[in-house]
């Protein structure tokens, strides 16, 4: 069901969900970038239409909200162990298409790959999704090359302006609000809400594309440009935690230092660019230079998934291309392998 909403009787609809959900979204964080006098486009929590960056792509994803940075998975003592409580309210999460299909492969890691993962589970059985639309395309994607551009898995579909928004509602639990919108008659603006076909815009082209390779020789294991690439990576990680796909973590125990045998154990974001992550016993390593992880990274995205769940993991949304201190495109990457493959 589509609706066309007066934007006052819109924003007073949202500070009404926003009693039932905690809602996420991409807003800017002013001088919180990389210098401090840039700005970044991060996930949290919003209060407002007007707080939602609509016309930029956010510069990281929005697993974040569904898997934190750092996460306490138990409370322990020498004789008990148990775990968090987890967040009373629902969730409403607004992210894009290319998202829309990370979060397939989120649930492919975590809820089909062997056993359930109980902490995200529970998080993602109480949240809900708003697909925000894209006119125009972003300047790094690529969804289009990865069958990514468009989606109709979300729960409610929102485009806004500043004298409208208009909805798709697919959600059975949140179509009463709307119902009831139509419903109310103490104002003309709600009285000038209506029913009307929404459609989600979608772009129909990226200023970039990608071509996959069609074959993966042995030759691709030695090519020259994981040394070209490794020798300028700085083993930083933001294409890691910047990526809606990526999923590495480590486990940490933390001990009081009031009671050394009580603590936490904590999941943590962790990055396989990152010198020491292949780390074993014996002080020996998987990889041990940028170029072995970089070709592992790239592949894993676009081939050894792929092999194991049918689609590739890679969602185009080109954020690890935007956000490299060293400028390594990972476009550039993909095509000249599928250059030299195909």
């Amino acid at each position: 069901m589509g609706y066309q909403i007066p934007r006052e009787a819109a924003d007073n609809l949202f500070k009404r969900l926003g009693e039932h959900y905690d809602i996420f979204a991409p807003k800017v964080f002013s001088g919180e970038g990389c210098f401090s006098d840039t700005d970044i486009i991060r996930y949290g929590t919003v209060r407002t239409l007007a707080e939602i960056e609509f016309e930029k792509k956010s510069d990281y994803s929005f697993k974040e909200v569904l898997l934190p940075v750092n996460e306490t998975c138990l409370y322990f003592t020498e004789e008990t162990a148990s775990v968090p409580a987890g967040e009373e309210k629902k969730r409403l999460i607004f992210l894009r298409s290319c998202d829309l299909h990370a979060l397939r492969r989120l649930d492919t890691i975590y809820l089909e790959n062997g056993p359930e993962d109980f902490y995200y589970k529970r998080r993602r059985e109480r949240s809900l999704f708003v697909l925000m639309g894209c006119p125009e395309t972003c300047d790094t994607g690529f969804c289009v090359s990865m069958g990514t551009d468009k989606s109709d898995a979300y729960d409610l579909y929102l485009k806004v302006s500043n004298t409208f928004v208009w909805a798709d509602c697919k959600s059975k639990e949140l179509a009463p609000f709307f119902i009831g919108l139509l419903e109310e008659c103490d104002t003309e603006t709600t009285k000038s809400a209506s029913c009307c076909q929404v459609e989600p815009e979608f772009p129909k082209f990226n200023k970039e594309s990608v071509t996959l390779p069609t074959a993966f020789s042995d030759n691709i294991l030695s090519h020259p440009i994981w040394e070209a690439y490794g020798n300028r990576c700085i083993g930083c990680g933001r294409c890691n935690f910047a990526c809606p796909t990526c999923t590495c973590f480590s486990m940490q125990d933390i001990h009081y230092r009031d009671n050394e045998k009580a603590g936490e154990r904590r999941r943590v974001w962790a990055s396989c660019q990152v010198d020491g992550y292949t780390d074993i016993a014996g002080g020996n390593s998987f990889r041990k230079s940028q170029g072995d992880r970089l070709r592992f990274k790239v592949l894993h995205k676009i081939r050894d998934f792929e092999k194991r769940f049918d689609y590739p993991m890679c969602v185009g949304c080109g954020r690890c291309e935007a956000v490299c201190p060293e400028y390594i495109s990972y476009i550039n990457i993909i095509n000249t392998l599928a250059k030299e493959e195909s």
